[in-house]
């Protein structure tokens, strides 16, 4: 875990002041900044939606203090359990079949009878969780299909006037949201890659099935066909950019290129990080694209080609 936010207790105060009336926070979490709110309050929840524009047939992700409160918020099974208690707090989310006390209200699951449920690892939503008590919804703090927010300033831009509070908790470490992997009763499903890698996953439960097309869609949040996307079109699998392309660029490049490198060095993990922030900084340059080099499908980079694929519009 990270430990050098230093944020003060009345911030947290602030921020569960606000969750309790219904009103809505900028969350930072591991992965990405969240735009949270009550997930027990249909208001709320309604308020949320509309500040990101989100369609209301898009889940959202129940964030909880510990594996406790999951267990009330979900059915969890025993499989989703070794999971929970090998990942959180961490990056997984866990699709299980709703519990039975409502604590996260049916707008929130956008009507389904399952539920996505983890624990964030960021000290400070870790803070305000155990201080609300409660389930809050907290997708990323962004206008809906537009790359997530990795930094404060970026979260403050996207979706800052339809907070009541938010906290600075410095730069994302991860950068990608959370893992999704489905627990309904059949064989588990990978319903979004994410940091929890698929080797992870299966080293604790054993072999993943894909998820359906049609019957999982909707069950995760990020499956839209063209989702954290810049304004720019973009091309995959770029060697070097066209005149007047921005480029993202992954390990060594030729002399003269220029853009903005995901990892100099190849590393997935520090591509993850840079990823939604490097598409913002090529997009705020209005080119005619954003070209991006071939990233490796391996470990974190299957997550990473996801994200891009959807930026793309090349899902679906």
């Amino acid at each position: 875990m990270r430990s050098e936010w230093s944020g003060t207790e009345s911030e947290v105060g602030e921020a569960v002041r606000a969750l309790v009336v219904g009103g809505l926070v900028i969350l930072p979490t591991e992965t990405v900044y969240g735009l949270a709110a009550d997930a027990s309050n249909p208001g709320a929840v309604a308020k949320l939606y509309a500040a990101k524009g989100r369609p209301a047939f898009n889940p959202l992700i129940a964030h909880v203090s510990d594996v406790g409160l999951a267990a009330r918020v979900a059915r969890m099974d025993v499989e989703a359990m070794r999971l929970a208690e090998a990942f959180w707090p961490g990056p997984l989310t866990i699709v299980a079949p709703v519990g039975p006390e409502g604590l996260v209200c049916d707008l929130a699951r956008a009507g389904l009878d399952s539920v996505a449920v983890r624990s964030p690892r960021h000290p400070a939503a870790r803070a305000v969780l155990e201080a609300f008590g409660g389930a809050v919804v907290a997708p990323s703090a962004n206008r809906s299909g537009r790359p997530s927010p990795t930094t404060f300033a970026d979260a403050l831009a996207e979706t800052g006037e339809a907070a009541d509070a938010a906290i600075d908790g410095g730069r994302c470490e991860i950068g990608l949201e959370s893992t999704v992997v489905a627990m309904l009763g059949g064989p588990p499903r990978l319903l979004r890659p994410g940091a929890v890698t698929r080797d992870d996953l299966e080293a604790v439960i054993g072999p993943l099935t894909e998820a359906e097309a049609g019957a999982d869609a909707h069950r995760s949040p990020g499956r839209l066909a063209r989702h954290y996307a810049p304004a720019s079109a973009m091309r995959l699998d770029a060697t070097a950019p066209r005149v007047g392309e921005a480029f993202l660029a992954f390990g060594p490049v030729p002399p003269g290129t220029t853009g903005f490198n995901l990892s100099a060095s190849g590393d997935l993990a520090e591509a993850a990080a840079n990823l939604f922030s490097y598409l913002r900084a090529a997009d705020a340059l209005a080119p005619t694209a954003i070209a991006v080099a071939p990233i490796p499908a391996r470990g974190l980079g299957e997550a990473i080609n996801d994200r891009l694929r959807r930026a793309a519009g090349q899902v679906g």
